[in-house]
Formats: C-alpha cells, sequence, structure tokens
C-alpha cells in the first residue's frame, strides 16, 4: 500500500535542488541550498585565530550559530546547532589551521520539511566556497517512516508531521572527496560505504532503520551527482591553486 503524497511524487522521489555559490559579499563563504520549499542559506566566517574553552587548541573548532526564520532559539534548534557542529567537525581537516575558530550562520529562510538536511547541505557548499579543507563532502537526506511501514524521502513539513517517525542522515560524497585516493579510507573503512550522521525522531524498528539506510543511501546518489556538477568547478580552482 502507497501514500498519495499532496505534490504527485513517488515515495523514493526528491523534491527540486538549487545551489547558489558566493551569495553574500562580507562572508569568507556562503550558500544557499533549496530542496523543494525549504531554503537555507549558510554563512562561513573564518579561520579567525584562537579556539574557544573546552576546545583543543592543538586543532581548528567550528562554531555553528543557528537562526530561526522568527522569534528566539529553541530547544530544537539547539540540538540541530549540536548535530551540524559535529557533523562538520567530523568532514573538516582539524589539523591544517590548529587554534583557530571558523563560524558558520545558518539563517533558516523557509522551513517546509527536512529542515536539518538541508541545512547541512548548505553548510557543505558554503564550506567548499570558502575553501576550507575537507576530508570529504557530505550530502545529508531525511527519511519517513509511515505507520504502514512505507518509506518515503525528503518529506515536506505536512508529511513530517503525519510520519510514525523519521531518521536524518548524513552520508560522504567520496565522488567528490579533497583527499588522496589512499586516504579515501577511514580506518579501514571505505568512506563510500560510511555514515557520518544518523539522527532518528520517533520509535522505528531495527528492520525498518536499516530499510531507511538502505533507502536513502540510494537516493543520494542523486544529490551527489547535483553536488558534482554545481561545486566541481571551486574543487577545480582549489585543485589548480593548491598545485
Amino acid at each position: 500500500m502507497e501514500i498519495d503524497r499532496a505534490d504527485g511524487r513517488s515515495p523514493n522521489q526528491l523534491r527540486p535542488l538549487s545551489c547558489s555559490r558566493g551569495v553574500l559579499n562580507r562572508a569568507h563563504g556562503s550558500a544557499r541550498w533549496a530542496q523543494g520549499n525549504t531554503q537555507v542559506l549558510a554563512a562561513v566566517y573564518g579561520p579567525k585565530g584562537g579556539t574557544k574553552k573546552n576546545e583543543n587548541p592543538e586543532k581548528a573548532s567550528v562554531e555553528v550559530i543557528w537562526k530561526p526564520r522568527t522569534g528566539q532559539i529553541g530547544k530544537q534548534e539547539k540540538e540541530y546547532e549540536m548535530v551540524l557542529k559535529r557533523t562538520l567537525q567530523s568532514i573538516c581537516i582539524l589539523t591544517i589551521h590548529p587554534n583557530t575558530t571558523t563560524s558558520l550562520i545558518v539563517q533558516v529562510v523557509h522551513d517546509d520539511g527536512a529542515l536539518l538536511p538541508c541545512a547541512i547541505n548548505a553548510s557543505c557548499a558554503a564550506l567548499v566556497d570558502a575553501g576550507i579543507p575537507l576530508k570529504h563532502l557530505a550530502v545529508a537526506i531525511c527519511c519517513c517512516l509511515a505507520e504502514n511501514g512505507l518509506v518515503m524521502l525528503d518529506p515536506t513539513k505536512l508529511e513530517e508531521e503525519k510520519m510514525k517517525a523519521f531518521v536524518y542522515l548524513v552520508l560522504p560524497n567520496s565522488i567528490l572527496s579533497v583527499l588522496p585516493e589512499e586516504s579515501s579510507s577511514v580506518k579501514g573503512e571505505q568512506m563510500e560505504h560510511g555514515l557520518i550522521t544518523s539522527v532518528t525522531h520517533g520509535v522505528m524498528s531495527v528492520d525498518d532503520y536499516l530499510h531507511c539506510l538502505e533507502r536513502g543511501r540510494a537516493a543520494t546518489s542523486k544529490m551527489s551527482d547535483f553536488l558534482r556538477r554545481n561545486l566541481q568547478p571551486q574543487l577545480s580552482s582549489d585543485s589548480l591553486k593548491a598545485g
């Protein structure tokens, strides 16, 4: 049994993607990312000298500031900041600029579902635009579980509210790795088979989670292709500079 989606998409179909980089003149890097009507603006400042208290001065640190579309930041936004910070720290090369802080400001333009994955995708594009050294890029997606067990990808806000549970997945985009080929594994695991971040809301069985992971991993290939087309000119330019 399938669920009819209001926008006519199939369960596996993503909303239209769009990405614009260099949209803010005063930021060191910026990007606007949209998935359907969900839209996020990310700005990168730094790296600047010094780290905050409780940060390791022998490594670079990442600071994330989440700005909701309206109102004050709440518990959910604080959770988003924490997840985003941990995700970005795992993909950034923190040993190149020790004792520095890179600040990333995330501004919600419009929330129509899958907001955190959209913010992660915007942040990755902004880091590339700023020339921040990365181990690899990442793509994020939301997988929803309906009451009848059907998995749907990239939900709208209304769909999210009706779901039994959903999971945010962040997977490495090994195609756009900026590390040498011999460095594309972490502790012996090929990054193309890795999982950077996973955040679940609601209750789902292990089998349902693995099903979401399988569907999400398959769908990120389309997002990887989109990233490659959108970011390849920047990556090629950075490679020439490094050479």
